[in-house]
């Protein structure tokens, strides 16, 4: 894939892999980029899974003819875009490595060389020259590992950006770039907001045409539209105007309120209602629901004397990845000793800017009069 006259994609498409870091479904694979800039020197930049080295150095073959390549920067040292390195170094011994001081370090855990006697360490603004080309390298720690850099292209305008603005999926499959964008960011990135958003900033600050994500398409059109949703994403901002719900259920009683909860949500308006069986669903689709919608309801039954076990694991994925600035609403279910509302607002107390409606739905053991007219009231609140 020729990106511009002198930079080409010799990256790979990944069918089968099922859990992306062992935990997220990715029904349409995973794509693990490279790229080669071909100058008077030629600079790679990234490897891939150690399960597609052999396909990569073939690319890379193919790509360069009869040259051989002066150097291979290492933007990110996760191992699904350097555990192939030492296929490359074998293949090439005499390129030079490129990488952050953090990044040698962990070359050494990884491979048990740090490459003392070929490497060149950069940090922020270090520049390199290829020819025509000339690279500057960005420090984007914990983006989302330590060691990340990223390198700006001045000569083609590209932005090498690691993982930033990656996403989901292989790159031979069609599908909306934001779904599975905004799930790979939460699942993986979320956590790191503050950074990103440092990132961000200095990337105003180049004259960005083109990004070269190590997941995910080249994105060389509409870039206003991207950078405005890692913006909103990273910044913990509400996306779209709706009401989550998450729930869990034993013998079917808080299904059903959730259900009526629903229903009366979109009768009296609300742009958009998503419903999350949380024993069944996708937990990563789940957690991206929570970031991108502005308000959620947590409905769920007393467990042994805490709350149930997805329901729980559902709100430290919350937890962990700094959620904030949203409207919740706390549905409980218990047949004699009701305090699962207590448990979630316990376990929500380090997010801030949260606001609770101010009714807390009590269901005691099924739906009946009263706590179905707490159900009306609560959709009123958050339908305002």
């Amino acid at each position: 894939m020729k990106i511009t006259q002198d930079v080409k994609y010799i990256g790979v498409n990944d069918h089968d892999i099922d859990l992306f870091e062992g935990q997220y479904e990715v029904p349409h694979g995973m794509a693990y980029n490279s790229y080669v800039i071909l100058d008077e020197k030629v600079a790679v930049l990234d490897s891939v899974d150690r399960r597609f080295g052999d396909v990569w150095l073939q690319n890379l073959k193919e790509t360069l003819g009869d040259r051989t390549p002066d150097y291979l920067i290492v933007q990110h040292m996760e191992p699904d875009h350097s555990a192939s390195m030492m296929q490359f170094v074998n293949s090439y011994p005499n390129a030079v490595i490129v990488g952050s001081k953090q990044a040698f370090v962990m070359m050494k855990n990884f491979f048990g060389t740090d490459f003392a006697d070929h490497r060149m360490v950069v940090g922020e603004g270090d520049t390199l020259s290829l020819g025509r080309h000339q690279l500057t390298f960005v420090t984007a720690p914990m983006v989302h590992w330590p060691e990340v850099i990223v390198t700006y292209d001045s000569t083609d305008r590209i932005l090498f950006s690691a993982d930033a603005f990656g996403k989901f999926g292989a790159l031979d499959v069609e599908e909306d770039w934001a779904c599975e964008a905004r799930r790979y960011y939460i699942g993986i990135v979320g956590k790191y907001g503050a950074q990103v958003q440092t990132l961000l900033k200095k990337a105003a600050a180049l004259d960005v045409q083109t990004i070269c994500p190590l997941h995910g398409p080249v994105l060389n059109e509409n870039l206003g539209y991207y950078l405005n949703l890692y913006h909103t994403w990273s910044s913990y901002g509400v996306e779209s105007e709706g009401v989550v719900i998450a729930y869990t259920s034993v013998y079917g009683n808080t299904k059903q309120a959730v259900e009526e909860l629903a229903e009366l949500l979109r009768e009296a308006g609300c742009p958009k209602v998503t419903v999350n069986d949380l024993a069944r669903c996708d937990m990563a689709e789940a957690v991206e629901d929570a970031f991108r919608y502005g308000k959620l309801v947590l409905a769920t039954t007393t467990y042994n004397n805490g709350i149930f076990p997805f329901m729980q694991e559902f709100i430290h994925h919350l937890t962990e990845r700094n959620f904030r600035g949203r409207t919740i609403g706390l549905v409980e279910n218990g047949s004699w000793a009701p305090s699962a509302a207590k448990t979630m607002r316990s376990m929500l107390e380090s997010c801030p800017d949260l606001t609770f409606t101010e009714t807390t739905v009590r269901i005691l053991s099924a739906l009946n009069d009263g706590s179905r007219e707490q159900l009306k009231t609560m959709a009123a609140e958050l339908t305002r």
